[in-house]
């Protein structure tokens, strides 16, 4: 007898997983199939530290040939889902198309940044969700500090160094507290005019830094980040940005060639063509993660409208920890459905706590609802990460060592350019335009036509909690 053919689309937290926990229930007694833009799993919560030089860019990719056995790799980019024919269309790398067919279907596309209908922004900012974002940003930031040590008027020197990052969520505490420290060790390098000195901004219209988490953990990011220097200004955002800065909402315009948009991040736009309903643009499943009237059709992760067991009426939010626990209980249910495991079970979960890395030594962690801060919540912080990492731990905790007792390179790489990385690239309106990239393609260097942005002076990232 053939076996039942299983597709897995997208391999982030929730799709890696569920590939992982499937091939291992079902012994190769399944086809499985993921599809994915590439050919690794991004561990998301350490990107900052890639973006501050503190972690080479493959100690957070996962190798998907490498690690998950008894799975068929395709790559590609979901185009569209035909629910009757049971099939997956998706576009390759090189421009291919193709169609997988399936017995079971398992929906982890993930999430894409959120584009707010602002002046400018898709034109002028970048966001913060994969490497070449990352990369660009380590990049950026040196040669702006390079530049502006080497400009002779002052009004150009202080605007290149200064760096507005807007929304003050996990992603974007994170990567300003991380990219001070860059900027103040590039500093020191670097003979900046007198009284110029770099400045970073982090804005967001919510009360506080870190509004959805512990308030204990917001008091700690906020407290690091202020004694650093970073102008954290809450209940403000961008209203307009432009290519020599941004307009606030409280009317100050901020002269600066960096733009980082952090603001969240909204469900990747293939569930809306799904045709089936959704929540606040997530696809509705039940508690066991299958779609209703869809037998053979699972979601998980944060493409996925999960009802939250333990508060009833709500949903699992949009989190690293949900669709890493989900992508196991989608495999294992799946794996029932086909009659090759233990009963259906329905998710349910029990929050671990949540941590936050300020760079340095300095974090800030609740683990299982006991508040931490300093070096104590840091050491924590990276013992959770080696911990959660599927792969890479050895080298992840050499370069850290590394890290702790040597100077950090400063160089410019020159792999990723501005326009290779347009936040524009998030909306499927834009991305999708006649001539625009192909699906498959976004946000990968090359792919997108040039469009301009602050950076160069003639050419500036929210991931789930771990």
């Amino acid at each position: 007898m053939s076996r039942p053919r299983v597709v897995i689309v997208g391999a982030g937290f929730a799709g890696y997983r569920a590939a992982r926990a499937l091939a291992r229930l079902t012994r190769n007694r399944a086809d499985i199939t993921l599809l994915n833009p590439t050919d690794y799993f991004l561990y998301l919560p350490l990107l900052p530290q890639v973006a501050a030089g503190v972690l080479e860019a493959r100690r957070v990719t996962v190798s998907l040939p490498g690690t998950l056995h008894g799975v068929r790799l395709v790559l590609g980019e979901a185009d569209g889902i035909d629910l009757d024919a049971r099939s997956v269309h998706y576009t390759g790398p090189e421009g291919g198309t193709g169609t997988l067919g399936y017995e079971r279907l398992v929906l982890a596309v993930g999430s894409v940044n959120k584009l707010l209908p602002v002046p400018g922004v898709a034109e002028h900012a970048h966001g913060f969700r994969g490497l070449p974002e990352a990369l660009y940003l380590r990049d950026h930031v040196t040669r702006q500090l390079e530049l502006a040590a080497a400009d002779a008027d002052r009004e150009t020197c202080a605007a290149r160094c200064t760096f507005v990052v807007v929304g003050a969520g996990y992603t974007g505490t994170e990567v300003a507290a991380h990219m001070q420290l860059v900027t103040a060790g590039l500093a020191r390098r670097h003979a900046l005019p007198a009284g110029v000195r770099p400045r970073w901004m982090l804005l967001d219209v919510a009360p506080r830094v870190l509004p959805g988490l512990d308030e204990r953990l917001s008091r700690t990011a906020d407290r690091v980040l202020r004694a650093r220097g970073v102008d954290v200004r809450m209940g403000t955002s961008v209203k307009e940005a432009t290519h020599d800065g941004v307009l606030l909402t409280d009317g100050e315009f901020v002269a600066s060639r960096t733009l980082v948009w952090c603001v969240g991040v909204r469900p990747d736009p293939l569930v809306e063509g799904v045709g089936q309903p959704l929540e606040r643009g997530r696809l509705v499943v039940d508690p066991t993660l299958q779609v209703p009237g869809r037998p053979e059709v699972f979601a998980c992760g944060d493409a996925a409208a999960v009802p939250d067991l333990e508060r009833p009426g709500k949903l699992t939010a949009m989190t690293a920890q949900h669709a890493w626990r989900q992508g196991r209980v989608a495999a294992e249910n799946v794996a029932a459905s086909l009659g090759l495991g233990r009963r259906r079970r329905a998710y349910r979960h029990r929050d671990l706590g949540f941590a936050v890395d300020l760079g340095g030594v300095q974090a800030a962690a609740n683990p299982f609802g006991i508040a931490l801060s300093g070096p104590v919540a840091g050491a924590v912080t990276r013992g959770y990460h080696l911990a959660a990492l599927p792969g890479n731990r050895v080298r992840v905790a050499a370069d850290w060592l590394l890290d702790a007792v040597l100077p950090r390179q400063s160089v410019q790489l020159g792999l990723v350019r501005a326009w290779s990385v347009p936040l524009e690239s998030a909306s499927p309106e834009l991305a999708r335009v006649p001539g625009g990239p192909k699906a498959g393609e976004r946000g990968k260097p090359g792919a997108d036509r040039p469009a301009p942005g602050p950076a160069e002076g003639t050419d500036p990232p929210d991931p789930a909690s771990p």
